[in-house]
């Protein structure tokens, strides 16, 4: 596979990462995803970084929309985030398919001397 096929992919499987994260946090939590609470709080440090581990690119894109229509960034700032979001996305991806490429060799059968 090509290095451009191999980027595409990572970039998918974090894009993807991040819907099924952020869309189940909306589920439960039953407000839109941001980088508010009960999303992030300074009182649940780690349950703050795994959220937006995992949800970050889809809480900050939701957040730099809601700026710009209210007119508080502007154009140039959206599209720095919308690249951010994405080079977030690629990097989630990333470390997902390194992490289930070691899980994989974790479940590969051990050879039994005879």
């Amino acid at each position: 596979m090509s290095s451009l096929g191999l980027t595409l992919f990572a970039f998918a499987v974090g894009l993807t990462a991040c819907g099924l994260a952020g869309s189940a946090m909306e589920l439960i939590a039953g407000r839109r995803l941001a980088f508010v609470e009960p999303y992030v709080s300074p009182a649940h440090i780690v349950r703050s970084l795994a959220a937006t581990a995992c949800a970050g690119p889809f809480m900050l894109a939701n957040d730099a929309l809601d700026a710009r229509r209210e007119g508080r960034i502007s154009m140039l700032a959206l599209i720095s985030c919308a690249c951010t979001a994405a080079t977030w996305a690629l990097a989630l991806g990333v470390v997902l398919i390194a992490i289930a490429s070691w899980a994989g060799t974790l479940l590969e059968p051990v050879p039994i001397p005879i």
